[in-house]
């Protein structure tokens, strides 16, 4: 398929950019919203200017593709993967844990890892705790944005809970008191600490 013209600024090709990038996030599984724009181009033949979406048009458009396409199955989908992380916040309740990303705003699907931020002296604190109940993981690195072009990396570890993924990232203490920037909007993250997301889970019963 060749290039298709387009104008500069075109809100109708914008808006059918972040409609099929939130179709192929949900049917494909994709969670990196620059290859979701890319394909998206490439499936509709338009070249990446400026009628690329934002990040947060699409996670919109997700949101929107998930309630006219997936009903009741995402809801269900969504309380199951909420509930998870409810358990291992439980779990890691000293290093008094926050829920982040999909499954906190509500875009998640049955693929998505539960994301968690921990807070602790030391990360060898969280492996060790890991140890001790045989749960092995895999360590690496969450590089955040932290505003005012500053970026840093953090430890994290990854295991598996049944068939869903968990990801810790572990902060300082106190690194609950200035969150990093979401790479959806550019503003503080979001974050629910174990009782905001109780109280989630009961306004959906």
């Amino acid at each position: 398929m060749g290039k298709r013209p387009q104008a500069n600024n075109d809100p109708q090709l914008r808006r059918l950019l972040a409609q099929t990038a939130a179709q192929l996030m949900s049917e494909s599984g994709i969670r990196d919203f620059a290859t979701a724009k890319r394909k998206a181009a490439q499936r509709l033949g338009v070249e990446q200017g400026r009628n690329l979406p934002g990040n947060e048009e699409i996670e919109a458009a997700l949101l929107e593709y998930q309630r006219l396409f997936c009903g009741d199955h995402q809801a269900g989908t969504l309380r199951q993967l909420r509930e998870t992380a409810l358990k291992a916040m439980t779990m890691l309740d000293e290093f008094h844990p926050c829920l982040v990303g999909p499954i906190l705003n509500g875009s998640a699907d049955e693929n998505t890892p539960v994301y968690l931020h921990l807070f602790a002296d030391t990360a060898e604190q969280v492996l060790l705790f890991l140890m001790e109940r045989h749960i092995p993981c895999e360590q690496g690195e969450r590089s955040v944005n932290l505003g005012n072009d500053r970026t840093a990396c953090y430890p994290k570890f990854s295991f598996v809970a049944g068939e869903t993924a968990i990801e810790l990232t572990v902060f300082p203490r106190g690194g609950s008191r200035q969150p990093p920037l979401s790479p959806v909007d550019g503003k503080p993250m979001k974050r629910a600490n174990r009782t905001q997301l109780e109280a989630l889970l009961d306004t959906e019963q």
